[in-house]
This record gives C-alpha cells, sequence and structure tokens, in this order.
C-alpha cells in the first residue's frame, strides 16, 4: 500500500499540517498513540516479567516491608491511582508519596525500620526531586530496591548509582515531546501495574484496556471538541476510590495545556460536598468519572444527580461503562468495560480528559505543545535546590 500523503495523516480527527501550524501536533499524537504504546508496553513486560519478579518478590512478598511509589506531578498521580490496588494485591504495604514530599520531609516518608522497594516514575528521568528522593532512600534504608520506570533511556535517573536496582525501559515513543505527559503517564501506569502483578494476569486486561482506549480518541473526540468550544471558565473533576488520582491528573492536565486560563478542582464526589462545592457557579463544567464499583456508584450517581437538580453548574458529565436514561448528551460512555475493575477505566477516562484538554487549550488560542512560552513553568522542572537533610 502507498504511503499516505503527509497532507491527508490525522491525528485525532486534525490533519498534521493544521495541528503543526496551531503548536499542538507533539500533543495530539501523543494522545492518538497511545492504544498503540499500551500494547507495546505490555509486550515488553510480559518479557521481562520473571526478570522484574525475581527482583521484586524479597520486598512485595514481604509483609514487613513497604514499597513506595514515587514521582512528582503528573509521575506522582500514577502512585495515587495504584496504590489502592497495590496494597490490597501485595503483602507490603504500598503507599504514594510524590518524590517533592519525600525530598522536603525525609524523615517524615522513610522509615528505617522496614525494608523499602522504591518505585521511581520518570518520563524525562531528570527530575531533580526523583534523583534527590532515590539518594536519600539510599542512605537511609538498609534494604533498599530501586524499580525505576522511565521513557528515556537518556535520563539521569537511569544512571543513577545505588546498590540494588532495575530499569524498566518504556518504548521510546513514551518519552512524550510535548509539555504535558499523556502516553508517559498511561504507560508507565500500565507497565507498573503489570510488574507488580501475578504472570497469569498479564493478558487479562489489556486488549479491553487498548480497544475502549482507542474508542475514547476516535469516538469522542468531536463531542469534546464542541465541549471545550464553550470555554468554561471553571473545571471541577471528581472521582472516587483511586479514581480520585485520576481527577487530579485531569486538573493538572487541563491546567497545564491552558495556561492556567481555566481554574480547576478535584474531589470525590462525597468529599465535594464539604465545602468544594462552593467552586460551582453559572460557568462551571462538571466531570464525574463514574466507578464500577456498585456502593461506589451509587454515590458518584447520587452526587451527578444532586448538581442537575441544583441546576447551577453550566454542566455535568458523567464519563461511564453504563449510561443511564436521560442526559445522553451529558454522558461520555466508555464501551465494553462494564465489568471492569476502576483501575482498568483510568486509561479510557485519562483519554477523554486529555482530549478536552488540548482541545480547551485551542479553543483558547494556545499551543498545547509549548503553553507556556514564557518559560515560567518547564517541560523538565527548573529552578529547583535540593537541601542537605539532617
Amino acid at each position: 500500500m502507498p504511503a499516505m500523503p503527509a497532507q491527508q495523516i490525522e491525528y485525532l480527527g486534525t490533519p498534521v499540517a493544521q495541528l503543526s501550524a496551531s503548536g499542538a501536533l507533539y500533543t495530539a499524537r501523543e494522545i492518538e498513540q497511545q492504544p498503540r504504546m499500551l500494547e507495546r508496553t505490555h509486550g515488553l513486560v510480559a518479557d521481562m516479567h520473571g526478570r522484574l519478579r525475581s527482583f521484586v518478590a524479597p520486598l512485595i512478598d514481604n509483609a514487613a516491608a513497604r514499597v513506595i511509589l514515587a514521582g512528582a506531578g503528573t509521575s506522582a498521580y500514577i502512585g495515587q491511582c495504584l496504590a489502592p490496588v497495590l496494597d490490597r494485591q501485595l503483602a507490603a504495604r504500598v503507599d504514594a508519596i510524590p518524590t517533592t514530599d519525600i525530598v522536603s520531609a525525609p524523615d517524615q516518608y522513610l522509615d528505617t525500620r522496614h525494608p523499602l522497594l522504591l518505585v521511581s516514575f520518570g518520563r524525562s528521568g531528570n527530575s531533580p526531586e526523583s534523583l534527590a528522593a532515590a539518594k536519600f532512600a539510599e542512605a537511609r534504608i538498609p534494604d533498599v530496591r530501586h524499580l525505576i520506570v522511565t521513557c528515556n533511556a537518556d535520563g539521569a535517573l537511569g544512571r543513577i548509582q545505588v546498590k540494588e536496582s532495575m530499569i524498566l525501559q518504556l518504548p521510546e515513543e513514551t518519552h512524550d515531546a510535548g509539555f504535558a505527559m499523556t502516553s508517559s503517564f498511561s504507560c508507565m501506569l500500565y507497565a507498573t501495574l503489570a510488574a507488580l502483578s501475578p504472570a497469569h494476569a498479564l493478558d487479562a486486561r489489556i486488549r479491553s484496556v487498548a480497544d475502549a482506549t482507542a474508542a475514547v480518541i476516535h469516538d469522542t473526540s468531536p463531542m469534546l471538541q464542541a465541549l471545550a468550544s464553550q470555554r468554561h471558565e471553571r473545571v471541577a473533576y471528581l472521582g472516587s476510590g483511586l479514581l480520585q488520582g485520576l481527577a487530579r491528573e485531569a486538573a493538572l492536565k487541563l491546567g497545564e495545556l491552558c495556561n492556567g486560563a481555566v481554574a480547576t478542582c478535584f474531589e470525590s464526589p462525597l468529599g465535594f460536598r464539604h465545602g468544594p462545592k462552593t467552586f460551582v457557579n453559572g460557568n462551571t463544567l462538571v466531570v464525574v468519572f463514574v466507578s464500577n464499583d456498585p456502593l461506589t456508584r451509587n454515590y458518584d450517581h447520587d452526587l451527578i444527580d444532586e448538581l442537575r437538580r441544583d441546576n447551577v453548574a453550566a454542566r455535568v458529565i458523567e464519563v461511564t461503562t453504563k449510561p443511564r436514561g436521560g442526559a445522553t448528551d451529558d454522558t461520555i460512555f466508555i464501551p465494553g468495560m462494564a465489568r471492569a475493575d476502576d483501575v482498568d477505566l483510568v486509561w479510557p477516562y485519562v483519554a477523554a480528559a486529555q482530549v478536552f484538554a488540548l482541545q480547551a487549550s485551542l479553543a483558547r488560542g494556545i499551543a498545547p505543545d509549548n503553553p507556556n512560552p514564557q518559560g515560567v513553568v518547564n517541560r523538565v522542572v527548573q529552578g529547583v535546590r535540593i537541601h542537605a537533610a539532617a
């Protein structure tokens, strides 16, 4: 088959030439590539699963040990999505602790009494807090191993000098060139869950996850573009349980790609009533990531219905695998996932949030690939001074 002319190639339904002119080419391409990158990440982890298991088993199978999932910003939210799942699955205690917290208060988070597996996430592997957190753990914890999950083969995190480490190097394409983390988030999350799960569980989720993510990217982009064109001044993202970590990531993505032009907040649906609901006004969009757990979903629906009865928010959108009657124009349906665990919903749900953030950026005349040309914030954080810990 002859190659498609460059002008006919599209990402998210938009020609490459148009995306390039709008400063959105990298971000759109990296959102679009996620189903394919998830499949490649799955194959990579499957091929090395035995070695990964041998490395982590002495700690994850030890009830006296700890696992810390550590990153900064989006990388920290990987841990917040995974910790509730892994804490139930592994013998060791599992915590999600941002590297920014570890570095600023190591005595609060690094307990010398417990063996530690420090799982460090890094798109670039060059964030100063990630390097410092690993060094602090190495210096303070007598029995520590490092699992480094990174998208950049040349990053400093992958070359750090520690006694026991293993590198989980993801496909080169996941080292997102765009400003905001998209495929790096989804693939580091998938790789870590697959690496720390039993081998028999590896093949159970990849097909449905990849297919649902592709469906969101290809089928809901027009709706999300239309929603973004309404240019809401405020957006609240809500999610229960591990989906609250996703809500944080969705809020960050919108804030980053819109260069702070949209006020954002995140909460759980139950927690939203306890003060944060005052965020809602007539120009507020509320997006609720609905759980598949029957009990949890009841609380999600209660809050959605209450917000709609209040008739204050501009719109209330539910992202769900089980659409309800009515309000179909305000429902983003995820196909084929009605029986999936909530952790499996993170990938298609975050794809919807990413597409919306990109479209919201473009609707405001902002270039998503470089939304802050002034350099106040940067693709790899700058300006961090690491102070010596006592």
